[in-house]
């Protein structure tokens, strides 16, 4: 009876344990590409932040962390003018504005189906819908793809 009572108490002990990693782990790599975000900004030359927006460094929500993040005065008029649509509730230009965004290609958190929605960002000049999507969560997450759904930055507000 002490020898179980002994193993129940080391397999909650344990597992306390892991779960303490496991909520320190990524509190520490993010203030690791934090610092690698803040130095590479610093050390580099400015990129165009209309097409390929870099990471803002501090202040990401948590559903942000550990993704890169763009800032909603860094994306492109048509992208802010796209987020205003969806606070207001539309009228959105396109069919397809609100439908479900599947995430097969997995590159935004995993989620149920129906959880994330995707609006278009018109590409001036475009004939076709273009590639720039804005992706809403169901918990007021936004994120910005500007190469049709190969890489997200998850939008912050200042």
């Amino acid at each position: 009876m002490l020898q179980r009572l002994f193993h129940h108490h080391v397999r909650a002990l344990t597992a306390a344990l892991a779960a303490l990693l496991l909520l320190l782990l990524p509190a520490c790599s993010s203030d690791k590409q934090k610092d690698s975000a803040a130095s590479s900004a610093s050390s580099s030359a400015p990129s165009s932040s209309a097409h390929h927006p870099g990471s803002t460094g501090g202040g990401a929500p948590d559903w942000a962390k550990g993704m890169k993040t763009v800032r909603t005065d860094r994306l492109p008029e048509e992208a802010r003018k796209t987020l205003q649509l969806i606070d207001k509730g539309g009228p959105f230009p396109y069919p397809k504005d609100g439908t479900v965004f599947g995430n097969y290609e997995k590159r935004l958190p995993k989620q149920q189906r129906g959880y994330y929605h995707e609006y278009t960002v018109p590409t001036p000049g475009a004939r076709t819908r273009g590639a720039q999507r804005i992706i809403t969560g169901d918990h007021q997450e936004r994120y910005y793809t500007a190469d049709h759904y190969k890489t997200f930055a998850a939008v912050v507000r200042p």
